[in-house]
């Protein structure tokens, strides 16, 4: 039974599972162990939340056997038998409100197989149709897709493309352990294509016009939605059921270049990855637009401290000819107001140098050190943050 497998679902997910493990033993070792609390809190939340959708398809489905619906629970076992699985979960039915699906899921070691009632009731005259979609969900739990694994890969199933190509390669699994069920490929395929035409337009639905529709797969907007997508296209889908070797039309390789950007959502959908997206250079931008304002700020900042080394040696050479400080910078010749709009204020108490440049203020204390030379030191004033100090700055007086 190991050809119902894609092929691409083995080495996707020999690489997620690797990387989950990577991700998980450093998670643990660097913040020295309590990751396994936040797991073992996720696993709670997890119960909660699991534990209520099984009570809501026990209290509310109705569980297949051989007295309730045997004819589907006839096919269910058929599917089980032929597919070699010997635990059966259990099947229900339940009300879909119009939507066309199944699922698999698991609670506690318990498997579980839902068909919703529309797929049951449009498939009502076609009992391959039935199979295939009993055949797929159970390719879900027999290639353990629900297990312990799954929560080893879930770190990096986020990640753009891999999360997304590990899910598509799932569902091609599944698809085929679907085919391995029905009774022939047509038959699979036209389960498969009421997903498109709906629960009564499907009988006459003309595969070979469909199949013809992959034809677009190739363009740049379908490349790209389905590199960010859990699911391939159903029009591939059906493709690869009607012929397992099937020869499809190659992506956009321009599409990757956008899809490497976009996160993999998950069931919650690839707009909602497309959001992720968006929240993180929204994040990126509340974090690099002040960096890059603090760069610019300390770039004036250097220019100022080179600019105004001339003033500051010029009153040290004053200071130490008369033992006095200026009473302005004029009295040295030096103009207080710069061509570039840079100004530079002297206080005649203490001899501090203040420069006011676009940002702010830089100012400029003197000091006299051991053989009574003045030395300066640099700090931020009005306007400049600590952080906006450029390295001369504030190397000065170390």
């Amino acid at each position: 039974m190991n050809e119902l497998a894609y092929p691409r679902e083995r080495i996707l997910g020999a690489i997620t599972l690797a990387l989950g493990l990577i991700v998980w033993l450093g998670l643990i070792a660097g913040t020295f162990g309590v990751a396994l609390l936040g797991l073992a809190f996720g696993f709670v939340m997890y119960l909660f939340a699991q534990s209520a959708l099984i009570a809501h398809i026990k209290g509310n489905g109705v569980e297949l056997s051989e007295a309730q619906f045997p004819d589907l629970h006839a096919q269910f076992i058929d599917c089980c038998d032929r597919l070699q699985i010997k635990k059966r979960p259990q099947a229900f039915v339940l009300n879909g409100n119009g939507g066309l699906n199944a699922f698999a899921t698991k609670f506690l070691g318990a498997q579980y197989i839902v068909l919703m009632s529309d797929v049951v009731d449009a498939m009502d005259k076609h009992a391959d149709g039935v199979r295939f979609y009993i055949g797929h969900e159970l390719g879900h739990l027999r290639m353990k897709h629900l297990s312990f694994g799954h929560l080893i890969r879930w770190p990096v199933l986020w990640l753009p493309l891999i999360g997304a190509a590990y899910s598509r390669a799932r569902e091609s699994t599944c698809d085929r352990h679907g085919l391995a069920c029905s009774g022939s490929r047509e038959s699979a395929a036209r389960a498969l294509v009421a997903l498109s035409a709906g629960v009564e337009r499907w009988q006459q639905l003309d595969i070979a016009s469909y199949l013809g529709q992959t034809k677009h797969a190739s363009g740049f907007w379908m490349s790209f939605h389905e590199l960010i997508s859990g699911y391939p296209w159903l029009t591939k889908r059906t493709a690869r059921v009607m012929n397992t070797e099937a020869s499809l039309p190659k992506r956009n390789g321009f599409a990757y270049l956008l899809a490497i950007f976009v996160p993999y959502a998950g069931r919650l959908g690839a707009g909602f990855g497309s959001l992720i997206l968006v929240y993180i250079v929204a994040m990126l931008i509340v974090i690099a637009v002040p960096a890059y304002r603090d760069y610019m700020v300390r770039a004036q900042v250097s220019v100022a401290v080179t600019n105004s080394e001339s003033v500051r040696e010029a009153l040290g050479k004053y200071y130490q000819s008369n033992q006095k400080v200026p009473e302005s910078l004029g009295e040295l010749g030096i103009r207080s107001q710069q061509a570039d709009g840079t100004e530079w204020l002297l206080d005649p108490e203490n001899m501090a140098l203040t420069v006011s440049i676009k940002a702010g203020q830089l100012i400029f204390m003197p000091a006299l050190d051991a053989q009574g030379r003045v030395v300066w030191s640099c700090m931020n004033g009005e306007g400049l943050k600590p952080a906006q100090l450029s390295a001369s700055c504030r190397e000065m007086g170390n």
